[in-house]
């Protein structure tokens, strides 16, 4: 059985003691034995643990005196740039904006810190049911390759009439989408809906931090609200989102608190089938990184209905889970490249049949980078 090690930085002696008990006495039915060799106070002695440790992975909170950690973050990814970096955030606006931020600079993924537990033990449990599948996630990813090799649908592939888009995506969501969704022109004729699994506080600052990089509008999903083009929805955290079509033929957005599907809410699944009930061949759903099974069940139903589904290749994803799940089962009509998949997608629903270059795409993102958020 491997073990796991870990390099845990965060300024709050609480904190470290409470990851240093945690690491020592909670114990779950993992393919690996976790280990915490160093817990530090601050970004520059993080910096000295990994090049001294060679850790597997890197817990990092970024309120940190001297060398911050968004500081420190960039330091990393220069040296180790596969090294799997979680960010340890506080849920407060603050803090949401600062971890997509560090998102954006490379870290692999977030958890939230404690806050309202009532003694030690609730805050480690918390903390663990957390941080321990997000850990084995990345540092020993899904060995499911079936099928991982990009491909693309061709020109001279017939395809349904695109009507509504689904985007599902997990771990590693916010940087993909912040590269995906700048390549969808103001002209786009079909709405997006995305759910991405994250807390209600972090999808409503993720929502107006991709509105400052996109050419489309992006919201926050209400609920009732028509869908029109021109416009991509992020469902809120802790409310499933579907589409639903009215009496006069016009879809709505619904948002409700059904049962959690993979302990997720919102589910991938519980958007891709209603955008299969809704729109049928006319649905396509769009599958990026992401840990676990949420949109498989989903993706078979717009398969199902005569829709359309892609998928984001192995290389290009943090974590081959939601993907591969989908490719495996032979749902994906195209897998391939994050910076491929915009290209594809305007191409797909362009309404006069014209294919856009990928490097139309890329040069996109490339300007919005140079330009800043």
């Amino acid at each position: 059985m491997k073990t796991i090690r870990i390099v845990a930085a965060d300024d709050s002696a609480v904190m470290r003691g409470l990851l240093t008990r945690m690491f020592a006495t909670l114990h779950a039915q993992l393919q690996a034995r976790l280990e915490l060799c160093a817990a530090v106070p601050d970004g520059a002695s993080c910096l000295h643990a990994v090049r001294t440790l060679q850790p597997d992975v890197v817990l990092l909170d970024l309120h940190m005196p001297g060398l911050g950690g968004l500081e420190a973050l960039v330091h990393l990814r220069q040296e180790w740039p596969r090294l799997p970096i979680i960010l340890c955030s506080s849920a407060t606006e603050d803090g949401a904006a600062a971890t997509l931020e560090a998102l954006s600079h490379g870290a692999s993924d977030y958890v939230t810190k404690p806050a309202s537990q009532v003694d030690a033990e609730a805050a480690m449990a918390c903390l663990w049911v957390q941080l321990a599948p997000k850990i084995v996630s990345l540092v020993l990813p899904e060995r499911n390759t079936a099928g991982e090799a990009s491909n693309a649908l061709g020109m001279g592939t017939n395809h349904p009439r695109v009507e509504a888009i689904g985007i599902g995506v997990s771990t590693g969501g916010p940087a993909a989408l912040e590269r995906l969704l700048p390549c969808l022109p103001e002209d786009f004729p079909v709405p997006v809906l995305v759910v991405q699994h994250m807390p209600k506080l972090f999808t409503s600052a993720l929502a107006a931090r991709l509105d400052r990089c996109c050419a489309l509008r992006v919201e926050r999903a209400t609920a009732g609200i028509s869908l029109r083009p021109g416009t991509i929805w992020i469902a809120p955290g802790d409310s499933h989102m579907e589409v639903r079509m009215g009496s006069q033929g016009m879809a709505r957005i619904v948002l409700h608190q059904g049962e959690r599907l993979h302990h997720c809410r919102p589910s991938v699944d519980v958007l891709f089938r209603s955008l299969a009930q809704s729109f049928g061949a006319g649905a396509m759903g769009l599958v990026l990184t992401g840990m676990g099974a949420d949109g498989l069940e989903g993706s078979r139903a717009i398969v199902d209905a005569g829709g359309t589904v892609l998928a984001q290749d192995r290389a290009s994803s943090a974590v081959w889970g939601m993907p591969g799940k989908v490719v495996a089962a032979a749902l994906a009509r195209a897998v391939l490249p994050l910076d491929s998949l915009g290209a594809e997608i305007v191409s797909l629903t362009s309404r006069d049949g014209s294919r856009v270059p990928p490097a139309a795409c890329a040069e996109a993102v490339r300007q919005e980078v140079h330009h800043g958020l």
